[in-house]
């Protein structure tokens, strides 16, 4: 059972999406909040395995609340996947909240089977990249910072394969699509990016796209 906790500061936005969770037999929600500090303390108390987080809320902003439930500060040995709500697809809130270790985010006018899907999706430890959306959103604010010189030196401590496969992560592939891309297995992939988020400190493949286009291992409208 996936135990979810809907973190929003519109009473119909969190009822909508209950009713919907609550619909099917491996989803359910243990509490809801209606800012991003009762959002931590619900958290830390119930312990879901997904937060659903608006981004805009008074008190705490979803933002804050992300970064005091997945970034150093955190406190306690509980790391629930985060995934992020939001009227709008380019805000500059949502790529902080991904930088911070959200797993994806999802538009609150997207369909009921795109947030069943993304919740699972997220509760399975894969994280929510809608190629689409979220690489726009990433080339649009990378573009306008300074690359990270600290992260480009972490680069090398990756071999030529696994920069390789870290440069078409972050171009928004599959591991079957990068396996296919180099000739080789899928399971060798896998293998490829277990390592490449031990070696480089990420939580998962959203971080590994911003790590790619911040260090300019990929430049905004590069090609596979």
């Amino acid at each position: 059972m996936i135990r979810t906790l809907i973190v929003d500061d519109q009473s119909m936005i969190r009822v909508g999406i209950r009713a919907i969770l609550d619909s099917q037999d491996d989803i359910t929600v243990v509490a809801e909040a209606e800012n991003g500090r009762l959002g931590i303390e619900r958290c830390r108390s119930l312990r879901p395995d997904v937060v659903l987080m608006d981004v805009r809320m008074p008190v705490l902003d979803g933002l804050a609340a992300t970064r005091a439930l997945l970034g150093p500060e955190r406190t306690g040995g509980h790391t629930p996947r985060v995934l992020m709500l939001t009227t709008f697809d380019l805000d500059d809130y949502i790529y902080d909240a991904l930088r911070a270790g959200a797993s994806g985010f999802l538009l609150k006018d997207n369909e009921p089977e795109d947030l069943l899907r993304a919740v699972r999706v997220v509760a399975g430890g894969e994280a929510l990249l809608a190629p689409s959306v979220t690489r726009r959103l990433i080339e649009n604010f990378v573009e306008a910072r300074p690359r990270r010189a600290a992260g480009a030196t972490a680069l090398n401590g990756l071999t030529d394969r696994e920069r390789e496969v870290l440069r078409l992560m972050a171009l928004g592939l599959s591991n079957a699509e990068i396996a296919a891309s180099l000739f080789i297995a899928e399971q060798t992939t896998k293998t490829h990016v277990s390592r490449i988020l031990q070696k480089l400190g990420l939580r998962d493949r959203v971080q590994a796209v911003v790590f790619g286009y911040e260090t300019g291992l990929v430049t905004p409208g590069g090609q596979a």
